[in-house]
């Protein structure tokens, strides 16, 4: 079953927006393939496992803080390992994060 997940809006950093001006360019997800989301402050990453239409479905496999750096096991009700639909609308470009030392979890 997937989560219903309410994606923050990538605004400028969206993966589309991005590749507006040349829709050619812009990379078709495929399974195996790492995509990045916003959500409540967070960079999501998802590992793409099965495509339909123009959405990705995949597995929660990093929350990132995007103020921070720092990752964690959940946000919300958003876990690492929920399986997820992720638009292409929604996916975003991956942000700079702070370095983080060993890539600590919290």
């Amino acid at each position: 079953m997937h989560k219903h997940v309410e994606w923050d809006d990538p605004g400028a950093e969206g993966v589309l927006r991005f590749y507006a001006d040349r829709p050619d360019d812009c990379p078709i997800p495929h399974p195996g393939s790492i995509l990045s989301a916003r959500y409540r402050g967070f960079t999501v990453r998802v590992r793409v496992e099965a495509r339909v239409e123009e959405t990705s479905i995949g597995e929660v496999v990093a929350l990132i803080a995007d103020d921070n750096g720092r990752r964690k096991q959940s946000v919300g009700d958003l876990s690492l390992g929920d399986t997820v639909r992720l638009p292409d609308a929604c996916r975003a470009m991956e942000p700079r994060h702070p370095e983080e030392p060993g890539e600590q979890q919290d």
